[in-house]
C-alpha cells in the first residue's frame, strides 16, 4: 500500500503537550475537560496553536503550529497555555504535567465520549484503562522520504538520553515505583507502542502497514504508537518516547535535542555517510535502564557494547551538536539540556519534595502545579 509522505520544510519543529486537569486544593485530577474544550477550541480556530481533548476527560492537549525554529513552536505552546489558563482559573481548576499522577487511580477516571478512545479501550481492556500517562510529542520536519527510516533507526539510539531527561513519572496509583519513568513500561503495553521495528527503506515501512491493516491490527499509520515514528500526514518524524514535561523549559530543551539530532543525522545523509545503528537488543536494555534509573543510567552506545553514564553521554552529545543549535538558532535551548543534567529531571525533583514531606503526595502535584506555573524548583521545601 504506497503510503504519502508529505512535504515538510527541513528542520522545522511541531509540539504537543498532554496537560492534567486538577483540583487546586486537594491535587486530584478533575474530569472536567468536555466543559472547557468548546470554547477553547474555538478560540484557537484562528491562531497557529491549538487546544483539543485526549484520551480521559481529566487530559487537555496543546500543539504548536509549524515553527521554523524551537523558540518559534514554544512561543505557540506558551499562547496556548495562557488560553487555557483564562478558562481554568476561572472554572477554579489547576494545570500540571508530568509522565504520571502521583496518587490517582485508574477507576476513578472517565474515557472522552470519542468512537476511536472506546474502540481503543474494548480492544486493550484493563491495559487501556490503565493509561493514565501523560508526555509531549516532537516532530522534525524531513526533506527527503528516504532518509526517514534511517534517521528514525540512527535517532532510536538517542531515544534512552530523551527518555532519561524527561523522566517524570516515579508514582504509580500512589507507590513509589523505584523507577524514574514507569510511564514507559507502562505505554508500551498497548498493541502496536514500544520499540520501532527496525526498517531502513520506506517500503519496508508501507508493508509493514499494509501487514498490520490487512489484518485487522490497526486502521491506518496514525495507530502506530511507536516511540518515535514516521509521520507521513506530517511530512516529519515524530518522537513520543518523552514523559509529560513538568516545565516549558524543559520541554524548549527536549524539542532542541531532537531537532538538532534529526538535523545532524540528515547532514550525515546528504553527505554520502552510513548512519549508525544499535542491536535491537540494545535498544530494548537501554529503554529499560533509561526507565529504571533516569539521568544515572549507563546506556550501550555502539554495537561493541561500549557504556558510558548517560549523563556523560549527554553532554558529550550536546557539544557535538552545538555547531548544528547555532545554524537552527536554538543555541539557548540546547544549552537547557545541561541544566537538566546538573539539578537533575522531575522524577529526582518529585521524589525530593515528597521526602521533604514526609511522602505526601499531595504536596507531589502541588509541586507540579508550581512548576508548571513558575519553573523548576531546584529548591525544596515543606
Amino acid at each position: 500500500m504506497p503510503i504519502e509522505f508529505a512535504s515538510s520544510a527541513r528542520s522545522t519543529v511541531g509540539l504537543e503537550w498532554e496537560i492534567m486537569l486538577a483540583d487546586p486544593t486537594t491535587g486530584d485530577l478533575v474530569g472536567r475537560a468536555p466543559e472547557l474544550l468548546t470554547r477553547l477550541e474555538e478560540q484557537s480556530a484562528s491562531e497557529r496553536h491549538t487546544v483539543t481533548g485526549e484520551l480521559l476527560t481529566n487530559t487537555i492537549e496543546v500543539t504548536s503550529g509549524v515553527g521554523a525554529t524551537v523558540s518559534a513552536a514554544i512561543d505557540d505552546i506558551a499562547a496556548a497555555i495562557a488560553s487555557v489558563r483564562r478558562s481554568t482559573d476561572s472554572a477554579g481548576i489547576e494545570l500540571l504535567s508530568a509522565g504520571s499522577h502521583p496518587f490517582a487511580q485508574w477507576y476513578d477516571q472517565r474515557v472522552t465520549d470519542k468512537n476511536r478512545y472506546h474502540k481503543l479501550i474494548e480492544r486493550t481492556q484493563w491495559w487501556g484503562r490503565n493509561m493514565m500517562i501523560w508526555g509531549i510529542h516532537v516532530h522534525v520536519g524531513v526533506d527527503d522520504r528516504t532518509k526517514v527510516l534511517p534517521i528514525v533507526g540512527a535517532l532510536s539510539a538517542f531515544l534512552p538520553h530523551l527518555q532519561a531527561l524527561s523522566a517524570s513519572s516515579p508514582y504509580w496509583a500512589g507507590e513509589r515505583t523505584g523507577y524514574a519513568s514507569n510511564r514507559a513500561l507502562v505505554f508500551q503495553q498497548l498493541p502496536t507502542a514500544g520499540l520501532p521495528w527496525p526498517m531502513s527503506t520506506w517500503s519496508e515501512f508501507e508493508t509493514f502497514v499494509d501487514d498490520m491493516t490487512r489484518t485487522g491490527v490497526m486502521d491506518d499509520p496514525s495507530e502506530i504508537r511507536w516511540d518515535i515514528r514516521p509521520a507521513p500526514r506530517w511530512g516529519t518524524i515524530e518522537v513520543r518516547a518523552c514523559d509529560g514535561m513538568s516545565t516549558l523549559t524543559e520541554l524548549a530543551s527536549i524539542a532542541a535535542l531532537t531537532q538538532t539530532l534529526v538535523e545532524f543525522f540528515s547532514r550525515e545523509l546528504d553527505d554520502g555517510r552510513q548512519l549508525p545503528t544499535l542491536q535491537p537488543w540494545f535498544h530494548r536494555e537501554n529503554k529499560w535502564r533509561a526507565a529504571r534509573y533516569g539521568l544515572d543510567a549507563r546506556v550501550i552506545v555502539d554495537r561493541a557494547g561500549s557504556q558510558i553514564p548517560v549523563r556523560e553521554h549527554i553532554a558529550a552529545v550536546v557539544e557535538d551538536l552545538m555547531p548544528v543549535a547555532a545554524d537552527l538558532h536554538c543555541t539557548s535551548e540546547l544549552q537547557g539540556v545541561l541544566a537538566i543534567i546538573e539539578q537533575g529531571a522531575s522524577y529526582s525533583r518529585q521524589l525530593a519534595a515528597a521526602d521533604a514531606s514526609g511522602g505526601d503526595l499531595r504536596q507531589v502535584v502541588q509541586h507540579l502545579i508550581r512548576e508548571f506555573r513558575a519553573g523548576p524548583e531546584h529548591s525544596i521545601g515543606v
